[in-house]
């Protein structure tokens, strides 16, 4: 028995049903693979209440981070592991958490086989392996599915390995070899197909259904029919730590859930609506969805999968240019990297098609250089299949297309310069000049990245933009909301090294109790990733008087990862934010909630502190058409 210490937490609804009837599990011959493609499948019905939710202890990881793991039955012989991160204030340093995250395991009791759905991240190593023991003797674990390899998934596989020397490790090829470097010992494996089956016994037949580019080339989902449960991984997954094992408050799970698919999953727009046809096509019947991150989906399950269909297609109906991301996965930083460069050109409205240069054939890669007005291309190592690769992806260019290369600060990176000569020889002209990854990536990188991918987002959009905002009334309509005047403001923002600021006019106050305020901020707006809900921010009321200057100065266009506040007197608020000195007056705040407003994003924030600087009113804007700010 493991000697972690549980407490029984609550009691929950489940999927499981102590008179479910099970199908016997299929005879085999000695020896024989329990893999097969398109059997029959068994069906289940949903089922009666669940046993009870048992709690760890709670650990300290580096002294003061809250780690826990929690243990519940969520289906027919099927156990979830959560390993709850409560204190987790940054995912990958692309963007912030405001609620911790989790990582999710499923262990899996067929009549005949065990079977390990991922594991968890490799700082909850002894807590997740005493659990793991709570749950089921890790040497009978015959299977482990590792759904993709990312380390806060996969980080354990190999310790579990250790304690189940006979397991399979079961993957897409691709997976089972970026966990071959993860690991690094030799282990048992078995490359899986979409349509593939596994049969457990008891009418666990687990079928699988791959999924690339969600978010990672390797993913794959499975379907258990015998619970009725679809493990899906990062999809429809949310990074919002709570003791709650499903969707039980889908008011606190949305603002994570849409934070959550606007970071990772609206990149890949594309690849989200193929992997929802393909479980169509596979007759996953579904009751359940078994995420990798956060509450488990349950109670909303049609509306949550409904809007990543939703949000999905309306991406690339409102597309107005189309961009190739080309990357080396398990190469450097070149994923993350080319993940965040995504998330802002689909800031600008552009549909990105991600391509990993260490597994796309010849004609996928040419197919999606053809198709596209921008290309982006992370660095790939001087040597191996990606090195390959670029000569496809190179002799398919267009002298029309636009091009932003970056380092993928892998340690053999295709020099850029080299790249850029190249390129532009052809006749592709650069965004912004290549740039380089000279240390471990930061807040500040991921920053300079996102803002050159908004602006080559930009630049392939302008005339559809500028199209978009003259058709989007009439003349008579364009001047009567005209009329509608308001304050100037400067919005300034921080985290960690990351500072941004915008000007603002579309400010208004939106309740007494709590004191609040609403802010528009524009999508392709840089500072938009700092105003996420929970982050704070800085609202600077400009002096009636002299505001001509400081107006300017952020008007300006910067360069991807300028510091806008050179030149600028300010000191940091409570929150880190600037406040500026030839402000008449600032409001810190704390984003409550935000409605999307089609090409803005209208941030409500609660006033945690102000104060007036200046004796002086607040400037005044006024226009002559609505079309323009």
């Amino acid at each position: 028995m493991a000697s972690t210490s549980f407490s029984v937490a609550r009691h929950v609804s489940n999927l499981t049903s102590p008179s479910l009837r099970r199908s016997a599990g299929r005879q085999r011959a000695p020896g024989a693979s329990p893999l097969r493609r398109g059997a029959a499948v068994t069906r289940a019905a949903v089922a009666e209440p669940a046993p009870a939710v048992r709690n760890s202890e709670v650990t300290l990881w580096e002294g003061t981070k809250r780690l826990q793991t929690q243990v519940c039955e969520v289906g027919v012989d099927t156990t979830c592991i959560r390993s709850l991160d409560w204190d987790r204030d940054r995912f990958d340093i692309e963007f912030g958490l405001e609620k911790g995250t989790t990582y999710n395991s499923f262990v899996i009791k067929g009549a005949d086989k065990i079977a390990l759905v991922d594991a968890s991240h490799e700082k909850f190593r002894q807590l997740y392996i005493d659990t793991l023991k709570g749950v089921v003797d890790p040497a009978t674990i015959d299977y482990i599915v590792c759904s993709h390899t990312e380390p806060d998934h996969s980080g354990l596989v190999g310790d579990v390995l250790a304690l189940a020397p006979n397991a399979v490790v079961l993957g897409s090829k691709v997976c089972l070899t970026f966990l071959a470097n993860l690991v690094q010992k030799p282990f048992k494996s078995q490359a899986v197909k979409g349509g593939d089956i596994i049969d457990l016994g008891g009418g666990h037949e687990l079928k699988f259904i791959m999924a690339p580019n969600l978010h990672w080339p390797d993913t794959m989902f499975s379907f258990d029919p015998a619970s009725r449960l679809m493990y899906t991984c990062d999809a429809f997954g949310l990074h919002y730590c709570t003791e709650d094992i499903f969707d039980t408050n889908l008011e606190a799970v949305m603002p994570h859930y849409r934070f959550y698919y606007e970071c990772l999953m609206k990149p890949n727009a594309r690849s989200v609506l193929t992997a929802l046809r393909k479980v169509k096509s596979e007759e996953a019947d579904y009751v359940a969805i078994c995420n990798g991150h956060g509450p488990l989906l349950k109670f909303n399950v049609d509306e949550l999968v409904g809007d990543y269909q939703r949000w999905s297609e309306d991406a690339l109906v409102k597309a107005k240019a189309v961009t190739a991301v080309f990357y080396t996965s398990d190469y450097g930083y070149s994923d993350r990297l080319s993940q965040s460069i995504a998330r802002g050109l689909t800031k600008a409205d552009v549909e990105v098609v991600m391509m990993d240069m260490n597994t796309a054939d010849t004609q996928e890669l040419i197919e999606a250089v053809g198709g596209a007005a921008g290309i982006v291309l992370l660095a790939p190592p001087t040597d191996g299949p990606a090195n390959a690769a670029l000569a496809a992806i190179v002799g398919s260019v267009n002298a029309k297309q636009r091009l932003l290369i970056c380092e993928s600060y892998g340690g053999r990176d295709e020099p850029v310069d080299v790249l850029a000569v190249k390129l532009t020889a052809l006749g592709l002209t650069e965004v912004v000049p290549a740039l380089r990854v000279r240390d471990d990536p930061t807040e500040v990188t991921y920053q300079i990245v996102e803002e050159s991918g908004v602006d080559l987002g930009q630049i392939l959009t302008k005339k559809e933009t500028l199209k978009a905002m003259k058709n989007a009334m009439s003349g008579d309509v364009a001047k009567a909301l005209g009329r509608v005047s308001g304050g100037l403001y400067v919005v300034t923002a921080s985290q960690g090294t990351a500072r941004s600021a915008m000007v603002a006019s579309w400010v208004a106050q939106a309740s007494f109790e709590p004191l609040g305020f609403s802010v528009a901020v524009a999508k392709d707006r840089a500072i938009e990733s700092l105003t996420q809900v929970g982050d704070s921010f800085v609202l600077n009321c400009l002096p009636e008087s002299g505001f001509e200057p400081i107006m300017k100065h952020f008007l300006t266009r910067f360069p991807p990862g300028a510091d806008r506040f050179e030149g600028v007197k300010w000191a940091p608020a409570a929150c880190g934010a600037p406040i500026l000195k030839d402000a008449t007056a600032f409001i810190e705040c704390k984003v409550v909630s935000r409605m999307d407003a089609g090409d803005h994003w209208v941030v409500y924030s609660e006033v945690t502190d102000g104060k007036v600087l200046k004796d002086e009113k607040t400037a005044t804007h006024h226009r002559k058409v609505a079309s323009y700010y």
